[in-house]
């Protein structure tokens, strides 16, 4: 009898330290587990979804190539782009490192006016447009002439700069010595921009210097789709050389 109670007894003692074992075996894995998916929370929470929501990253200031061309996908067709750094340095250096990191996909040319220009670079992320419409930068000399085909900055005002660009419809030399300096041109693709719908006008945000481009920020590509289904817009743009 006391064998027996004592086989019993060393039995239930085995089994307790067991269990025991296997319990805190159990809690440190979940307590790994949780510490591993409590970093990996932190940090993703310190990754930004797109670069362009850092837009003082150092990658937003570096010089573009002498020369670079860029394709843009858009709703009505192909258009490349051939950009010279030596027209304009400040605005090729910026308009190719927004290309390069995606800023204009999406983008709709909220501003065409029919024989004068097409004028596009209001992110469709409401967030994002908000944050660039601050990084104003620097005016370049004007060292070519606003013609037919040719990229400028669209501004306010001097050094004024940011993100909105227009593509000449016509020669426009009067926009010489108002400071807008072309830093490209169209070499492929002109007749598809002669195509984008042109019918809102002014009406769909206007230029900067008008001041009725605030619905647009705010809004964003779901706004100007809702209030302005015709415009067109860039599917991608990309660096192709």
């Amino acid at each position: 009898m006391t064998n027996a109670q004592g086989g019993k007894g060393a039995r239930g003692s085995s089994c307790t330290r067991w269990w025991g074992l296997r319990g805190a075996v159990v809690r440190g894995f979940v307590s790994v587990g949780l510490g591993l998916l409590a970093a990996g929370a932190a940090w993703a929470s310190r990754q930004p979804s797109s670069p362009l929501l850092e837009p003082r990253n150092p990658r937003f200031g570096e010089a573009a190539p002498a020369r670079s061309r860029v394709k843009l996908e858009t709703s009505q067709g192909t258009v490349e782009l051939e950009i010279h750094r030596a027209w304009a340095p400040r605005g090729a250096d910026r308009f190719y490192n927004l290309v390069r990191h995606g800023f204009y996909d999406g983008v709709r040319f909220n501003r065409v006016i029919a024989g004068a220009w097409a004028q596009f670079g209001i992110n469709g992320d409401p967030t994002i447009a908000a944050l660039w419409r601050q990084q104003r930068f620097t005016d370049d000399p004007v060292v070519e002439s606003n013609r037919l085909g040719f990229l400028s900055f669209a501004m306010a005002g001097p050094n004024d700069r940011t993100t909105q660009v227009f593509i000449n419809l016509s020669d426009n030399p009067q926009l010489d010595e108002r400071g807008f300096a072309p830093f490209g041109r169209v070499v492929e693709g002109m007749g598809v921009v002669d195509r984008l719908y042109s019918g809102y006008g002014e009406s769909a945000g206007g230029g900067i210097r008008g001041g009725k481009q605030d619905p647009l920020f705010a809004g964003g590509n779901a706004y100007m789709a809702r209030e302005f289904p015709k415009l067109d817009y860039i599917v991608e743009a990309a660096i192709i050389d």
